[in-house]
């Protein structure tokens, strides 16, 4: 087994949030991303299984059990490759909450979108197994286009695949469109997963876009 730090899936991962800062779309403290270990992939890195436990409530039944590489509260995605043990961290959903099992160093915790991103990859998973990666970031664009464009799903999915013809094959399944919503708390984690019951891509108004996949590439 290997220190957390030095797993392809975080090295990736802490890849990808270089990146979305560089094109703009995570300024500092900006985003967050969540990957679900493959049982092969928890394997291969120390786990401590007596980590540090937070309770929470509505956690969905399908993610019990499950490993998740997630990225801290505050991190600074532009730093993030050079501080993996504070600003990333392996994490044990439980019935009743979270233990931290890796990483997370100098007492940091999960991306406050834990919300979010435990009810979104509960609802992928039953619509796709192979489900692994929530990603949010604020693309400019995107949060732009919401201050001047119906918040509806069909007209937004719309307007987005009569942008670039390629639209259509990248998200068949169109997009979600939320309303601005307080982020960080329940009740945006639930809008969001009842969204994602059809599609692969949300959009929160006048804020960002969220994104599920397979894989962080």
């Amino acid at each position: 087994m290997a220190d957390y730090k030095d797993h392809k899936v975080v090295r990736e991962l802490a890849d990808l949030t270089y990146t979305m800062w560089n094109m703009g779309w995570d300024e500092k403290n900006g985003g967050n991303i969540s990957y679900i270990l493959f049982d092969d992939e928890v394997k291969e890195i120390d786990i401590d299984e007596n980590g540090r436990f937070y309770e929470m409530v509505s956690i969905p039944e399908n993610m019990v059990g499950k490993y998740i590489v997630i990225t801290a509260s505050g991190s600074n995605f532009r730093l993030v490759r050079d501080d993996v043990e504070s600003t990333v961290g392996v994490i044990r959903v439980e019935e009743n909450g979270y233990t931290i099992v890796a990483g997370f160093a100098n007492d940091n915790k999960p991306t406050s979108e834990i919300y979010m991103h435990l009810l979104s990859h509960g609802t992928r998973l039953k619509a796709d197994p192979e489900h692994r990666v929530i990603v949010h970031n604020h693309a400019t664009e995107i949060s732009e286009m919401t201050f001047v464009h119906e918040l509806d799903d069909t007209s937004f999915t719309r307007t987005l695949w009569s942008m670039i013809t390629e639209c259509i094959v990248v998200f068949p399944d169109g997009v979600g469109v939320l309303p601005w919503m307080v982020c960080g708390n329940e009740e945006i984690g639930l809008a969001t997963a009842k969204k994602m019951e059809t599609c692969r891509i949300v959009v929160w108004a006048h804020h960002g876009i969220l994104a599920s996949g397979s894989s962080l590439n």
